[in-house]
């Protein structure tokens, strides 16, 4: 049972997995050992983050490492972390991810409005946001075909095609992760929920980076 705040990123990640929404490959570790021993058991190159509950902004702080791989990079980097730890981010661990490359990116979540409660939010994220500066919102809950009119509304044809070699945007599996987002933000004691990014990999939407607040109601 989640407590009233903001859940960190691997918490995040797996109350939205709960809700069929898919997530990269994390692993937690509280030491360098345990960072190398998951980034070997993830395997290729991985991200380490230093993860805890008041770390919302990890890389305006410099506490994201990527692209690491070796285990003498993500031992090196392991330490970095946890020394750049200070008393006010309380409770932390580390965070070690796959690393998930796609050329398009969404933005993705769940907002409370004050005049009209919760809100499926989807945007374009990256650069690509530059191109199209804006997002979509419908009023939980949410169908499928609310959804579905979520990505036609953001009206990016050329983006949901095949694109640089990958595949089509599977824009079924799209619609599978809106409405876990629906579905979770719509639970119990959930206020917000930001992932950014959504990746999109082989034509599939990954989550790489996830925020929840709960209220505790």
């Amino acid at each position: 049972m989640f407590g009233v705040g903001v859940l960190s990123e691997f918490e995040s990640k797996q109350l939205l997995a709960r809700h069929g929404v898919a997530v990269s490959r994390d692993k937690l570790a509280h030491s360098a050992d345990e960072a190398v021993a998951a980034a070997v058991e993830i395997g290729g190159p991985v991200a380490v983050k230093l993860c805890g509950s008041s770390l919302a902004h990890k890389s305006e702080r410099g506490l994201v490492r990527l692209g690491l791989d070796n285990s003498s990079a993500v031992r090196s980097a392991a330490d970095e972390l946890l020394a750049a730890a200070v008393e006010e981010d309380g409770e932390v661990a580390l965070l070690v991810s796959e690393m998930v490359a796609g050329y398009r990116e969404f933005i993705a979540g769940v907002v409370h409005t004050e005049q009209f409660g919760p809100a499926l939010m989807l945007g374009l994220g990256g650069v690509l946001a530059e191109a199209v500066g804006e997002a979509v919102f419908r009023l939980l809950p949410v169908s499928e075909a609310d959804c579905k009119d979520m990505i036609e509304d953001l009206d990016i044809p050329a983006l949901m095609a095949p694109l640089r070699g990958e595949p089509a945007v599977d824009q079924g599996a799209l619609v599978d992760s809106l409405l876990g987002l629906a579905h979770a933000g719509g639970g119990e004691g959930v206020e917000a929920i930001d992932v950014n990014p959504l990746v999109i990999r082989d034509g599939l939407p990954v989550a790489v980076d996830a925020l929840v607040v709960m209220t505790g109601s």
